[in-house]
């Protein structure tokens, strides 16, 4: 598998660190190295989030990513923010009910997905997280989705792992579907 470099960028209280936390874990489950690097306003909930995750078969000599492989982005602020830093040919994800901007590149794939949207048609829109994971795991295959799965049960609250296994499988689904 790749050097993989991503940022999750969004909302403090919508899962951002969370994401990058998940994925963390499978690559480390996967016997992979990991980084995982959360950076959050002092207001937290409703500030700005984001974090980065590097997974690679290759030593990591510094957690701090410049130019990602991979973007995920949660809110507008975000997508202005990180857009620009995103290599050529790289990947965004966007949640497109909050982004209220298209992306100005063309030189990226793009996968839109109205996350808050789908999350509360599964149940909670605390789970569009995961539906945008879902989608990075499956378009990058950074790791697996069943390993993902698995440090999800492992690592995160067991009442949600149903709920956020579903929405990781809608994410995964979409990746066909969403691509422009």
């Amino acid at each position: 598998m790749a050097h993989q470099e991503m940022i999750f960028a969004g909302f403090g209280g919508q899962g951002i660190l969370s994401m990058g936390k998940f994925l963390a874990y499978a690559g480390m489950d996967q016997g992979r190295n990991v980084s995982w690097l959360p950076s959050y306003g002092p207001e937290m909930r409703g500030g700005t989030a984001n974090c980065s995750v590097i997974i690679t078969d290759d030593p990591i000599g510094s957690p701090v990513i410049t130019n990602p492989t991979s973007l995920i982005v949660m809110n507008r602020p975000s997508l202005d923010r990180f857009e620009a830093t995103l290599r050529p040919k790289g990947l965004l994800i966007m949640d497109t009910d909050l982004v209220t901007r298209p992306a100005a590149r063309t030189d990226i794939d793009i996968i839109r997905i109205p996350a808050q949207t789908l999350a509360e048609e599964i149940g909670s829109k605390k789970i569009a997280n995961m539906i945008l994971l879902g989608a990075l795991v499956e378009k990058t295959g950074v790791v697996t989705i069943d390993m993902l799965l698995q440090a999800i049960h492992l690592h995160g609250k067991g009442q949600f792992f149903e709920m956020n296994k579903t929405a990781i499988e809608t994410g995964a689904i979409l990746t066909h579907r969403m691509v422009v």
